[in-house]
């Protein structure tokens, strides 16, 4: 009786509200904000430690490029000539911050009617109705109601559940924010209040914010990404240096942390300043790749959703996306038109195996490119870069689609290779060897669906199944309109392989016995079906969102959302999930893992507006489609005194 009375007062709104949340970005106390009214300086920049203190470092026009300072307020305009100072006031940013738009298109799977305002919040409160408690209120009241009021009961607790599962979701990653002068400027790792060991997980990391930034641009909360891509170019590599050798300009840190240092001069003073690492102090010392690439397809998502424009136009950020481009353009030995990467250097950032020509950061350079490419102000400066940039986009289309592509039609062309072939019309032009068709995926292989390989090199093809790279490939359009249904179509066949008990798989399959001594150096935190070795990361969720809702197909991420629910807040968030179905919490699995709470915010407000996920996706414009028709329908025995085009790649 009890239980059905506790159950009446949640209906009639009598369970009290028992923590609050205020707005993003609320104003701050005078005392807290007075502190940080800084007078700006430069600040020496060592040689293992780059610091920009709040008022921003002060940069010199040196030949062509020119270092950037911070303007006046946060960000204010900037006055550009051959030498200038400019300084931080620690001022709070302007906000810019508007209403999301209706829903249009109506809502896929998530309800997006007005929540329950006595709901909102409990689950933090130390007596708040928790999931599984609402569940159990739940089986107890089906029993006590009468015949026909089970469905009705039933859907409403599932809305409450729901509910203030995404309420406990947006406080955990507002409780996340981190602040430079008083502003929002990025989300760190993890929050995990259980482990003292935090490593490098208290700091602002460019990829794992990219979920947080999209929740908040999808939320109307504009300001945090504004500043986080103001600050993040900042700190973009001049003069960085790492046992004696300096990454190219242009690179992006890794990560970044807020530290609060003495000013010069005086002890009893101190300023807050932006650390940067550049992959330095990873477990591995590599650099970040896909760091640059996320913050142009963060830029352009910003400029799509908040309708501001003037950020992507602004002369310092204009070159920081020409500094990301000549370096990811740059000659080489490499003959590829992909890019040429080692392990660890992406969300896999320890040894896996995919050093080479990964799918992932191909399938993201391709989407940086397209961004770019939008983004660019045409002027006499660009033409070279732009023409580069397009040869490169016909080119990596090409080589993706053509060369790693796998289906049973391909796998059993591939099967039937002859070797050692030398011509200019070779079939097997990477000389692959049959022998390389793993006994998994023979019997893996659905007869209809198919996927991208994970890497592809001279007589080598990773045949695993790489989450990101295959998502962001349809996202990215890198795949054919046929690919990326194709992909999605494996997705549904091998659902208990790749989603099981809780989404997603980052890879599959996982490597083991001698194979995994060999390729991982026996890692044990990559031991298999754990972490980055076939483990099942939640965070995957939203990529699967954006490129099933790219391809008509929902509710292919709506019923994925709904399994992660059954476990996800119970579990408290965590990074990762270990064994084949994801069924273990991950053996070092931080929990209250950011880009897993905002990772499932992304999905859910994405479900319900799908229009919005046009601030993520890229299409083929007219040109790079009939480009790659003319490369299909090419003569492949041309001859070298034959070319007329100087061929800037082999395809």
């Amino acid at each position: 009786m009890a239980t059905s009375e506790a159950v009446l007062q949640v209906f009639c709104g009598a369970v009290p509200r028992l923590c609050s949340t205020d707005s993003c970005f609320s104003k701050c106390d005078p005392i807290f904000s007075s502190k940080y009214q800084l007078k700006c300086r430069k600040r020496r920049v060592s040689r293992y430690m780059q610091l920009l203190s709040c008022s921003g470092m002060q940069r010199s026009r040196i030949g062509n490029y020119r270092f950037r300072g911070i303007g006046s307020g946060l960000f204010g305009n900037m006055t550009v000539g051959d030498s200038w100072i400019q300084s931080c006031k620690c001022q709070q940013a302007e906000s810019i911050s508007g209403a999301t738009t209706e829903d249009e298109n109506g809502t896929w799977f998530v309800d997006s009617a007005k929540k329950l305002n006595t709901i909102n919040n409990m689950v933090n409160a130390p007596n708040a109705l928790e999931f599984q408690d609402v569940q159990q209120l739940k089986q107890e009241k089906e029993g006590l109601s009468p015949n026909g009021t089970n469905g009705t009961v039933r859907d409403a607790f599932h809305k409450i559940s729901v509910d203030s599962l995404e309420d406990e979701a947006w406080d955990r990653l507002r409780e996340s924010m981190v602040y430079y002068c008083g502003s929002p400027v990025g989300t760190i790792a993890a929050n995990d209040p259980t482990s003292s060991n935090v490593l490098n997980y208290d700091q602002v990391f460019i990829r794992d914010f990219i979920p947080s930034g999209i929740a908040f641009l999808l939320k109307g909360e504009y300001d945090i990404v504004r500043n986080f891509i103001l600050h993040t170019l900042q700190l973009q590599s001049w003069e960085k240096t790492m046992d004696c050798h300096s990454p190219g300009q242009g690179l992006m840190p890794a990560s970044f942390k807020v530290r609060t240092v003495p000013l010069d001069g005086d002890e009893s003073a101190t300023e807050e300043v932006l650390d940067p690492d550049f992959g330095e102090a990873a477990i591995g010392r590599v650099a970040p790749v896909d760091s640059g690439l996320w913050w142009i397809i963060l830029l352009r998502a910003y400029g799509k959703c908040s309708g501001d424009l003037s950020v992507q136009e602004r002369v310092d950020v204009q070159t920081g996306i020409k500094m990301i481009l000549r370096l990811c353009l740059a000659d080489g030995f490499d003959m590829f038109p992909t890019l040429l990467v080692t392990d660890g250097s992406c969300m896999i950032d320890r040894r896996m195996g995919i050093h080479g020509h990964p799918l992932e950061i191909q399938s993201l350079f391709y989407s940086a490119l397209l961004c770019a490419r939008e983004m660019l102000a045409p002027e006499d400066g660009s033409i070279d870069l732009i023409r580069a940039l397009n040869n490169r986009l016909v080119a990596l289309s090409f080589h993706i689609r053509e060369y790693y592509w796998v289906d049973l039609k391909k796998l059993n062309e591939i099967y039937r290779y002859k070797t050692e072939e030398y011509s200019y019309d070779a079939v097997n032009k990477f000389n692959i060897y049959p022998d390389q068709i793993s006994s998994w995926l023979v019997e893996w292989m659905p007869n209809k669906g198919g996927y991208l390989i994970g890497n592809l090199q001279p007589a080598h093809m990773d045949f695993r199944f790489f989450s990101l790279g295959n998502l962001w490939s349809v996202v990215s359009s890198i795949a054919t309109t046929d690919q990326s249904h194709a992909i999605l179509d494996l997705i549904e066949s091998k659902w208990g392989d790749l989603v099981a008990d809780m989404p997603f798989k980052i890879c599959y399959p996982a490597l083991e016995g001698q194979e995994w001594q060999i390729i991982t150096g026996s890692d044990p935190k990559n031991t298999p079906w754990s972490y980055h070795n076939a483990g099942s990361w939640p965070t995957l969720l939203w990529q699967l969102t954006v490129a099933s809702i790219k391809m008509n197909r929902p509710e292919i991420a709506a019923k994925a959302v709904e399994v992660a629910e059954k476990r996800i807040s119970r579990d408290k968030w965590p990074e990762y999930y270990d064994t084949k179905r994801g069924r273990f919490i991950g053996k070092q699995a931080r929990l209250f893992q950011t880009w897993s709470i905002a990772g499932y915010l992304v999905a859910k407000l994405l479900l319900a507006d799908p229009s919005k996920a046009k601030i993520l996706t890229t299409e083929e414009d007219s040109e790079l489609v009939n480009a790659f028709s003319c490369m299909i329908s090419a003569n492949p025995r041309r001859k070298r005194g034959q070319k007329n085009l100087k061929q800037t790649y082999i395809v």
